[in-house]
């Protein structure tokens, strides 16, 4: 097992503050607890509830976000949190036993085309991860994502991107997706529904290739870097995750102004697409950060 990192990360809600975490704490999913009595699944949340300030935990696959009582401010609490998180996921106690949840999810999986002819979106209302991750080929998704490995079984899938509620799959051209959209999709919903590990594990840097490379955390940018991301977060990421894909920060080069950024699922591999969305995030940065940026390289994933 990894060495268990905890990095703070400031929320707009100034009584909010997310504890990040390089380990898959659950399956999936999310949970919040507003009180001790409703932690009773959750060892991890029913400990943190006891320090005096804690008003809500909420937990999900790779984050625990915590709301404070207005009795302090954070800065003079955050570090104790954030060690008191860390013994306890290094002590390898169960963060929520999901096996105690009696209540069935009724999940539900329905698939949209894209604007990417190879490109089919399978859209959950289940949440699946809180790290985009695209594997191109099933020896990167078998160190990583057992959902992944299991699509890759299917012997047209080319590429599995992964997102917070929707799996984008890429074919090969022996097949048509009339043909076989509804297999995939029924295949995915019962994957989840059975409740079987949608991420074992989070590729590392090591493991990280150039395509499916975990995007850098906002916490770890500074200057124009971090306004590249919020800027692409805010304006961008949210159309094109509508047509199955995303757009992922790669790199500023400050002496020539250029930014790189990796197109991932339904926005990769369609030239097309490609240029248009080069130049719109190219104009895009130029008007909000003058005199900033040159050019924009996008890198198919």
């Amino acid at each position: 097992m990894k060495d268990i990192k905890i990095t703070i990360q400031e929320t707009t809600n100034n009584t909010i503050i997310k504890f990040n975490t390089n380990q898959v704490l659950i399956n999936g999913g999310s949970y919040e607890y507003s009180n001790i009595d409703e932690a009773k699944n959750s060892p991890l949340a029913q400990q943190l509830f006891y320090l005096p300030f804690v008003k809500k935990v909420f937990i999900t696959a790779n984050f625990i976000a915590i709301q404070r009582f207005d009795i302090l401010e954070w800065i003079d609490v955050q570090e104790e949190v954030k060690d008191q998180i860390e013994a306890y996921l290094s002590g390898e106690g169960a963060v929520v036993n999901e096996t105690q949840i009696s209540k069935k999810e009724a999940i539900e999986v329905y698939s949209e085309a894209t604007p990417n002819p190879s490109v089919m979106k399978f859209a959950t209302n289940k949440s699946l991860t809180q790290t985009n991750v695209e594997y191109k080929n099933i020896d990167e998704a078998s160190k990583s994502s057992p959902l992944a490995q299991a699509i890759f079984n299917f012997p047209f899938v080319k590429e599995v991107f992964i997102s917070d509620n929707y799996v984008s799959v890429t074919k090969y051209d022996m097949v048509e997706w009339n043909n076989v959209f509804a297999e995939v999709r029924t295949f995915i919903r019962e994957y989840l529904v059975s409740g079987k590990i949608i991420i074992k594990d989070l590729p590392s840097e090591k493991e990280s290739t150039q395509e499916n490379k975990v995007e850098a955390p906002k916490v770890q940018l500074e200057g124009i870097e971090a306004q590249i991301v919020d800027i692409l977060d805010e304006y961008i990421k949210p159309a094109v995750a509508s047509d199955g894909g995303n757009i992922a920060f790669r790199s500023y080069d400050e002496e020539n102004k250029i930014v790189s950024v990796v197109l991932q699922g339904a926005c990769s591999g369609c030239p097309s697409s490609t240029a248009t969305l080069k130049n719109g995030i190219e104009n895009l940065l130029k008007e909000m950060l003058p005199n900033q940026i040159n050019e924009v390289v996008a890198i198919n994933g």
